[in-house]
């Protein structure tokens, strides 16, 4: 059973995890370069793995919304 497109809780909750998305993984994209720094004795880890989360994050946002694109709303 497919889940009612035109329900407004449907459409709160798929805009509400986008709003989640972005600072997620940007986070986790800090977090992951920031602990490989500390394992390596490094300082530019968390510069790489930060724009990768930020693109991630980017990504996964153009993706869903694309997919309501296609899906007609």
């Amino acid at each position: 059973m497919k889940p009612n497109r035109d329900n407004p809780w449907v459409q709160l909750g798929r805009y509400a995890t986008l709003a989640f998305v972005l600072p997620s993984s940007i986070v986790v994209g800090y977090l992951i370069g920031w602990l490989l720094d500390r394992l390596f004795g490094t300082k530019f880890f968390y510069i790489i793995f930060l724009l990768l989360g930020i693109a991630a994050g980017f990504r996964e946002l153009i993706r869903e919304m694309s997919k309501d694109d296609a899906d007609g709303g």
